[in-house]
């Protein structure tokens, strides 16, 4: 039973781990393997899932969260350099401008740009399928429309750095 169980769900984990590792920053085979542990943990304990395409999707969805996670708060030994991890006022006002002009030239992106930018931007860290369903378009296309997106925003950018440039 377990055997057949996996053997199904195999192909819908390799999609699923797929579509959630590149935007949590993670290899899909360390995100599935993850999955592959928890349902083992759950088999020991509480049995299969009732229904485990959608337990799948969910953990799938949850281990590439805690992967974010654990990116975002662990640092390399090597950095240690109290600048980087406590900066001056000077720092905080150079990065607080450059967020701003950021945000600035996603406002004037094309009306779909703006959407799709302000969900990666999103401090709720949305995944790929979540994002896809905000903006009514296919998980599919989102990654084109993302480059896309990011190449447009990368000319303004560039235009505004050479008109800096220019006037100084």
């Amino acid at each position: 039973m377990i055997h057949e169980m996996v053997s199904a769900l195999r192909p819908l984990l390799a999609a699923e781990a797929s579509a959630e590792a590149h935007a949590s920053g993670t290899e899909q085979s360390d995100l599935e393997q993850a999955v592959w542990l928890r349902l083992l943990e759950r088999l020991d304990t509480t049995g299969p899932p009732a229904d485990p395409p959608g337990w799948l999707r969910r953990t799938v969805r949850s281990e590439a969260r805690r992967s974010r996670r654990a990116a975002h708060i662990e640092q390399p030994y090597a950095v240690e350099p109290a600048d980087e991890r406590c900066p001056g006022p000077e720092q905080q006002a150079m990065s607080a401008e450059r967020r701003r002009r950021l945000h600035e030239a996603v406002r004037r992106l094309p009306r779909r740009c703006r959407g799709l930018m302000a969900a990666l931007l999103a401090p709720e860290d949305l995944t790929y399928r979540e994002i896809a369903g905000e903006l009514g378009i296919s998980q599919g296309s989102l990654g084109p429309e993302r480059s896309r997106c990011l190449g447009c925003l990368r000319r303004l950018l560039a235009a505004e750095v050479a008109a800096r440039r220019g006037r100084g």
